[in-house]
């Protein structure tokens, strides 16, 4: 309750200027209406011009004036002059209107004022809106306001922290989290969305002013460059954009949570489960569920802190799809190692551990695209209520899209001395030419400090790190690498542009097992991709790289079964009598 309290207290003042604001917003627009049935008479000016208020950062300009003028047989005088009382920056129209005014009085020129008929003491020059400050004080509005509602509404409904360390929860510590009360555990679909709409809102209020601005700096000042700052509304569009696609994909499938089976999901045995979809079943359509461990943590201190995510293990399966009660059933289980770690109930410690699964499918219209985050617990526990027949469909399906996948990244030829595999250079184009733009830019900007700046330190850092990158990006597009099976032995030629720069051989009667591991791994929002690279391992612990570039685990585990059959490795201890199915790649890792 405390905690609930303060955070009131602290959202107050925010929601008490988007508040006013809104107040001093909506009295604007309603004087604006009211003055369009003012009376339009002449007046006679004392006194105009603007006044400058100097600032610490910036000055900003009130325009003045003294007038009378004559209404219904009487003399009046006033000094309003347009409807937003005080002194701004924003635009130039301070300053012209001043500048008018005093140019008309320089000229003993009269000007127009509009008086209210209904009390002709009360005037006023200028009765247009300016839309720029109207705009400019909606951001405080929306923005202020906004969040500190935000801040209030969940002060009062967030669901009481409760105490992990409750005797309660040490056999179910999962129970400690307000979400994982059930097996029924819902997506953060409605959230995000939430979220989006936040974010495409507060950039698109912040960078509405820029158009103007920018028309004004290139047909007024002949500023080009400033028709970069049109880059900000463009980016706004795509976050409404981004809203709206987040809206529609909520509309169009619901909530669909997921039911897991086993609850909590299991470190050494299984994470499965359902998702009722509302959408008619169709056999042509194919979802596909990611499995990622991750790391949470916070990286950096003070005004750079920030949390950060790191894959641990991931893995990929097809649904099984059936028709269900509302549309489509999805069925999906996966196999998990025992040596991941457990779900954090406790989300509040600058480190913790999460299991993030996320549900997709291209489909005709709008997409599905579902991310949950889900207890899984060294339990132990294996699905009861899922069909092995249905499971054992869609892992084999699974299977079949791999090796699949794996057979299009690489080339095969064959012999009279044997066989050859090769991963061919420019296979990882896409990422290589994103780094070495990357890595130009941060070498860019170290030389630009190291020559116009003369900041040694800094701009040696920013171009040492940024001609790593880009070495590193050019050898992932010009490495490649080749399997030879000769004779009775492996080798194993990594080559750049070509040339050789490496080799590895072993024995083919020494083979002891395959092992994979994570060589690579990539993040883009919440979706993070483990890429593993395979080895053979010979009895006396030599590694010799045999494929890599497999995304997630389920791939590995099919390479290790194409690899099997495609250059004949099999584990020396493996007996005629025992020889490995290669529907099951399991029996063929050594994790």
């Amino acid at each position: 309750m405390k905690g609930k309290i303060i955070l009131f207290l602290f959202a107050l003042p925010f929601f008490g200027v988007g508040a006013w604001m809104g107040h001093t917003v909506g009295s604007h627009m309603f004087d604006a209406w009211q003055m369009q049935s003012w009376i339009a008479v002449d007046a006679t000016l004392q006194d105009a011009g603007y006044t400058t208020h100097a600032g610490d950062d910036s000055d900003s300009y009130e325009a003045y004036a003294e007038y009378s003028y004559d209404y219904a047989g009487q003399t009046y005088h006033g000094s309003r002059v347009a409807i937003a009382a005080g002194a701004d920056n924003i635009g130039d129209d301070q300053q012209e209107l001043g500048r008018r005014l005093q140019n008309a009085l320089a000229q003993g020129l009269p000007v127009t004022a509009f008086v209210n008929p209904g009390n002709p003491a009360e005037a006023i020059i200028e009765r247009r809106l300016r839309w720029g400050l109207i705009g400019f004080k909606s951001i405080f509005f929306f923005v202020f306001g906004g969040a500190g509602l935000g801040m209030i509404i969940f002060a009062f409904r967030a669901p009481r922290k409760r105490d992990h360390a409750e005797p309660k929860y040490a056999d179910k510590p999962w129970l400690a989290n307000a979400g994982w009360q059930t097996e029924s555990i819902r997506s953060n679909s409605k959230s995000a969305m939430h979220v989006v709409w936040g974010i495409a809102v507060f950039w698109n209020l912040v960078s509405a002013p820029l158009p103007f601005v920018v028309y004004r700096e290139i047909t007024e000042k002949s500023n080009l460059p400033a028709a970069f700052g049109l880059l900000f509304p463009l980016v706004g569009a795509g976050l409404l954009l981004w809203a709206i696609r987040r809206t529609l994909e909520w509309r169009r499938f619901g909530p669909a949570p997921v039911i897991l089976d086993p609850f909590p999901g299991s470190v050494g045995g299984h994470v499965g489960g359902t998702i009722d979809v509302r959408l008619p079943y169709d056999p042509n359509a194919r979802f596909t569920l990611t499995l990622v461990s991750l790391q949470s943590y916070v990286s950096g201190t003070g005004k750079n802190r920030s949390r950060r995510e790191r894959a641990k293990w991931q893995d990929t399966v097809v649904a099984k799809a059936t028709t269900g009660t509302k549309g489509t059933r999805l069925s999906f289980r996966f196999d998990v190692p025992e040596d991941l770690p457990e779900s954090d109930a406790d989300t509040s410690e600058d480190t913790y551990y999460i299991w993030r699964l996320n549900l997709s499918a291209k489909l005709p219209g709008t997409d599905i695209d579902r991310d949950y985050e889900i207890p899984v617990y060294a339990t132990g526990e294996h699905s009861r209520r899922l069909s092995e027949l249905s499971m054992q469909a869609a892992n084999d399906q699974q299977r079949q899209i791999d090796l699949a996948s794996i057979r299009d990244r690489v080339s095969i030829r064959s012999d009279i001395n044997g066989k050859s595999i090769l991963f061919p250079m420019g296979r990882n184009l896409a990422g290589g030419l994103g780094g070495l733009v990357f890595g130009g830019i941060f070498a860019a900007a170290g030389g630009w400090m190291l020559i116009s700046e003369e900041l040694w330190f800094m701009g040696g850092i920013f171009g040492l790190v940024g001609m790593l990158i880009a070495v590193f990006s050019l050898y992932l597009m010009f490495n490649s690498l080749e399997v030879i099976r000769h004779g009775g032995n492996i080798r194993s030629v990594r080559r750049i542009l070509g040339i050789p720069v490496r080799r590895a051989e072993l024995r083919m009667a020494e083979f002891l097992h395959f092992e994979k591991k994570a060589s690579s791994k990539t993040q883009s929002g919440s979706k993070h991709v483990i890429q593993y690279a395979l080895a053979a391992v010979d009895r006396s612990g030599r590694h010799v790289t045999i494929g890599e570039g497999f995304k997630g685990a389920n791939e590995a585990q099919a390479a290790m079964a194409f690899m099997t059959r495609e250059l004949g490795l099999v584990a020396a201890q493996t007996s005629a009598a025992k020889a490995p199915n290669f529907g099951n790649t399991n029996l063929l890792a050594a994790d």
